[in-house]
């Protein structure tokens, strides 16, 4: 324990002075103070601060390969942060998102906990930062403003990879086995939510297959910026106080830890101050929020009723959908990717705002932007995983009644336009409709075109 505790606390001293810290925790004064100030709100992101682990270990691995740090210390550091790293040190991470828009406060609260939990496993007293000091030794060669937008880089590059990416493509080929699975059957198509001409179901479903394939190629088209990282360029991007090729020496080490193929930024200024490329990764992920929010809904329309709406498409009755209505089942699934959508889509109002908040040489919003994306990131992938299995998954098509709906459509009719013409064929059309007959009926009462012709003509599996 500290030289200095009284009633589950210990003494600890920053360039402010002393302040009591809970004895039972690896924090210091920094971090009692933002706790302090800033009460309020959501924590900072789980993956974010798993990911200064990496950076914090990375940084003292080239902290000692220049010769700025003591093996022995180093050691000490690397074993540390790993600790943070692997999350069995989260519940040493309190700070909120609403604290100071360049992170310091979370820099040092990691900082402060590396250098306690060293400190512990040398034997030494907590608090005492011997041997192990917070900046001298665990923020060696960096500064919040650079160490802050690489853990975000870190984070989102990881979360994306091992999360989100796969999702889409799980969900993707779902979507494609669908379109190889119902591509005979044929039904009517759509348009300004009126009858149109047929298409097949498999169609429909490849449609929406080349939807999110086009998302999800926009996604990763941004992914090789957010592999470019800000360390090395300190306070304001210049590199004060840091070995020549610091930034280098991080990233190749970033890239053995975590096997993503990260890179110096080459424009450390730019880094620090502007979050282009984060801010191109969150309107790509609202991109494919917008066709998922289609997808979705489309579904939920084909599958209304089941017998007084559209009811081409089947749902898994997952759980009940009413308190009062016995036997009702909703498209939960397709409700619950909806929401999820139109959350990302707010999240990425206020990344884009957040992103043109770069006075001068720093960007201080860099929290928001990082609880924004990430909390995106999750959202999305959870959904998509959830939409696949409990959804699609066990998603089946009513081919009698797409059968039934298809054969008193109108627009079958267009198949006859080439032969008689438009206004010959809306004659029929309308008469049909007028009339409650079918449209070869029609055409017959008109004299527009004869049975055999009509036949011959209006076939549903040729239209496609």
């Amino acid at each position: 324990m500290s030289q200095s505790s009284s009633a589950g606390s210990r003494q600890e001293t920053d360039s402010l002075g002393s302040i009591a810290v809970p004895a039972e925790h690896y924090w210091g004064a920094q971090t009692e103070r933002s706790l302090h100030f800033f009460p309020f709100g959501q924590r900072m992101p789980t993956p974010l601060l798993r990911a200064f682990g990496q950076l914090k270990a990375a940084c003292a691995e080239a902290n000692m390969a220049a010769g700025c740090l003591d093996p022995e210390l180093g050691l000490l550091v690397v074993a540390a942060a790993e600790e943070v790293a692997g999350g069995e040190l989260d519940a040493e991470f309190p700070l909120r998102i609403w604290q100071t828009g360049s992170g310091t406060q979370t820099n040092m609260n990691v900082n402060e906990v590396i250098a306690n939990r060293a400190i512990e496993a040398w034997g030494g007293v907590l608090g005492s930062k011997q041997p192990i000091h917070p900046n001298d030794h665990v923020n060696l060669s960096q500064s919040s403003n650079d160490t802050f937008p690489t853990a975000m880089h870190l984070a989102v590059a990881g979360e994306l990879h091992h999360a989100l990416i796969p999702a889409l493509r799980e969900l993707l080929r779902c979507l494609e086995n669908l379109a190889s699975r119902f591509a005979t059957v044929i039904k009517i198509g759509r348009t300004h939510r009126q009858d149109a001409v047929p298409l097949s179901l498999g169609q429909e479903f490849g449609g929406y297959a080349a939807q999110l394939e086009l998302g999800l190629a926009s996604l990763e088209a941004t992914v090789p910026q957010v592999h470019q990282l800000a360390i090395g360029g300190t306070a304001v991007g210049t590199g004060l106080n840091a070995p020549s090729g610091y930034g280098e020496a991080v990233a190749a080490r970033l890239r053995e830890r975590l096997g993503l193929p990260f890179t110096s930024a080459p424009n450390k200024f730019q880094a620090l101050a502007g979050h282009e490329p984060l801010a191109a990764c969150h309107g790509a992920l609202t991109v494919l929020a917008g066709s998922l929010i289609k997808i979705a809904n489309d579904i939920s329309w084909l599958a209304s009723g089941p017998r007084s709406g559209l009811g081409e498409l089947i749902l898994p009755e997952n759980e009940p959908g009413s308190s009062i209505m016995p036997g009702k089942v909703n498209p939960t699934q397709c409700e619950s990717l909806t929401m999820v959508c139109v959350q990302v889509m707010g999240n990425n109002t206020s990344v884009q705002m957040a992103a043109s908040q770069g006075n001068f040489e720093l960007n201080v919003f860099k929290p928001l932007i990082a609880h924004n994306l990430l909390e995106s990131i999750a959202l999305l992938a959870g959904a998509c995983t959830s939409f696949r299995r409990y959804c699609l998954e066990g998603l089946r098509a009513d081919e009698s009644r797409i059968a039934r709906l298809l054969d008193q459509s109108l627009m079958l009719v267009t198949a006859l336009t080439p032969a008689i013409g438009y206004d010959r064929a809306a004659a029929i059309a309308k008469h049909a409709h007028e009339h409650r007959l079918s449209l070869r009926e029609a055409a017959l009462v008109l004299g527009l075109i004869d049975a055999e012709g009509f036949d011959r003509l209006v076939q549903p599996q040729t239209m496609i």
